[in-house]
Protein backbone atom coordinates (compact mmCIF):
# COMPACT_ATOMS: atom_id res chain seq x y z
CA UNK A 1 0.00 0.00 0.00
CA UNK A 2 1.28 3.45 -0.84
CA UNK A 3 1.20 6.45 1.45
CA UNK A 4 -1.35 8.20 -0.75
CA UNK A 5 -3.69 5.18 -0.69
CA UNK A 6 -3.36 4.96 3.09
CA UNK A 7 -4.19 8.65 3.50
CA UNK A 8 -7.14 8.30 1.11
CA UNK A 9 -8.53 5.50 3.27
CA UNK A 10 -8.08 7.68 6.36
CA UNK A 11 -10.06 10.48 4.71
CA UNK A 12 -12.79 8.03 3.65
CA UNK A 13 -13.07 6.89 7.27
CA UNK A 14 -13.21 10.50 8.48
CA UNK A 15 -10.09 10.22 10.64
CA UNK A 16 -8.26 13.30 11.86
CA UNK A 17 -4.52 13.78 12.32
CA UNK A 18 -5.04 13.38 16.07
CA UNK A 19 -6.73 10.02 15.40
CA UNK A 20 -3.70 8.86 13.41
CA UNK A 21 -1.49 9.37 16.47
CA UNK A 22 -3.61 6.88 18.43
CA UNK A 23 -4.26 4.21 15.77
CA UNK A 24 -1.96 1.73 14.10
CA UNK A 25 -1.81 1.16 10.34
CA UNK A 26 -3.22 -2.35 10.81
CA UNK A 27 -6.18 -1.08 12.83
CA UNK A 28 -6.97 1.53 10.19
CA UNK A 29 -6.83 -1.14 7.47
CA UNK A 30 -9.21 -3.30 9.53
CA UNK A 31 -11.56 -0.35 10.04
CA UNK A 32 -11.58 0.29 6.29
CA UNK A 33 -12.30 -3.37 5.48
CA UNK A 34 -15.15 -3.47 8.00
CA UNK A 35 -16.59 -0.23 6.65
CA UNK A 36 -16.86 -1.87 3.21
CA UNK A 37 -18.68 -4.83 4.82
CA UNK A 38 -21.33 -2.50 6.27
CA UNK A 39 -22.96 -2.29 2.83
CA UNK A 40 -23.32 -6.08 2.58
CA UNK A 41 -26.80 -7.53 3.17
CA UNK A 42 -26.89 -10.92 4.84
CA UNK A 43 -29.64 -13.48 4.14
CA UNK A 44 -29.79 -14.51 7.79
CA UNK A 45 -28.56 -12.67 10.86
CA UNK A 46 -27.87 -14.51 14.12
CA UNK A 47 -30.14 -13.77 17.08
CA UNK A 48 -29.27 -13.92 20.77
CA UNK A 49 -30.84 -17.37 20.90
CA UNK A 50 -28.49 -18.56 18.16
CA UNK A 51 -25.51 -17.21 20.08
CA UNK A 52 -26.68 -18.93 23.27
CA UNK A 53 -26.86 -22.24 21.40
CA UNK A 54 -23.38 -21.71 20.04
Amino acid sequence: MTTSLFLLRCVQLGLTMQDLELLSIGLINDMYAESRNDECKYAQVATQEDMDKF
